[in-house]
């Protein structure tokens, strides 16, 4: 059985780590060089890093930000946010990245998924999906959530899987900051059909929540920001409580 993995999420904006609820009402976290340090000493799995505001502003990832970052971490880093084109992915692997995260480029352009997987392989392709229930369905939205796509969830994720995606990031907005628990209904039945490792996130505010995630659904990971920002849940607390709950996680 494959370990859960617990990921802190890096989302920047102006080169600062900052936290919303239901992706608005952004507020400031912290440095993001200091994050990243702390999350390695904690023992955190991986490190997500979003720049939340690169497609809206149509400019590239914070490369530079990228590299410092990198230098101060050996746990895998996948960064996201303005990648839209090979040598976009290229470049934030020099930087250091281990994979990329890509989400509004990859609705506009499915193709990238394939090509980022032939080129650098499927692990290193993670498709963030951010969903939201409309109207009885869960739809999915594009340019950090302000935007509504005619995708279904559903019917998006099988075909990034056949895309070649090696894994799937998924966000509920509807979650998203509120500290209420994942949407273990949809991370499921997304978790369900696919054969590739989904990434909850989206409502993380207690120990138990990550228990329920693990205990009731596919998924591979838990991912969350505020509650390790603030230091809420430290993450070796949070691993300790899920090892003594017999959830199989990784420990070093």
């Amino acid at each position: 059985m494959l370990k859960k993995r617990i990921i802190p999420c890096l989302d920047i904006k102006d080169g600062r780590t900052v936290k919303g609820i239901n992706f608005v009402g952004i507020k400031d976290a912290g440095d993001p060089i200091e994050l990243a340090k702390q999350y390695v000493a904690h023992g955190a799995d991986e490190l997500v890093f979003l720049d939340i505001t690169a497609t809206v502003e149509k400019r590239k990832t914070l490369v530079e930000l990228v590299t410092h970052i990198a230098e101060q971490i050996n746990i895998p880093f996948t960064v996201g946010g303005g990648i839209n084109s090979i040598e976009d992915v290229s470049s934030v692997i020099k930087a250091g990245a281990d994979k990329v995260s890509v989400n509004s480029s990859a609705v506009k352009n499915p193709e990238l998924i394939t090509q980022i997987a032939n080129q650098f392989g499927s692990q290193c392709c993670v498709v963030a999906i951010d969903t939201k229930f409309v109207d009885g369905e869960w739809m999915v939205f594009v340019h950090g959530g302000r935007t509504a796509t005619p995708l279904k969830t559903m019917d998006w994720v099988k075909q990034v899987e056949a895309l070649g995606a090696g894994e799937i990031l998924l966000t509920s907005m509807n979650n998203d900051g509120t500290k209420a628990g994942f949407a273990l209904d949809i991370t499921e039945e997304v978790s369900k059909s696919i054969n590739i490792p989904v990434i909850a996130s989206g409502g993380a505010g207690t120990k138990e929540h990550f228990k329920t995630l693990f205990e009731t659904t596919h998924a591979s990971a838990g991912l969350a920001a505020s509650i390790f920002h603030y230091g809420e849940i430290p993450i070796p607390e949070l691993k300790q409580y899920l090892l003594k709950e017999n959830i199989a996680i990784r420990w070093t």
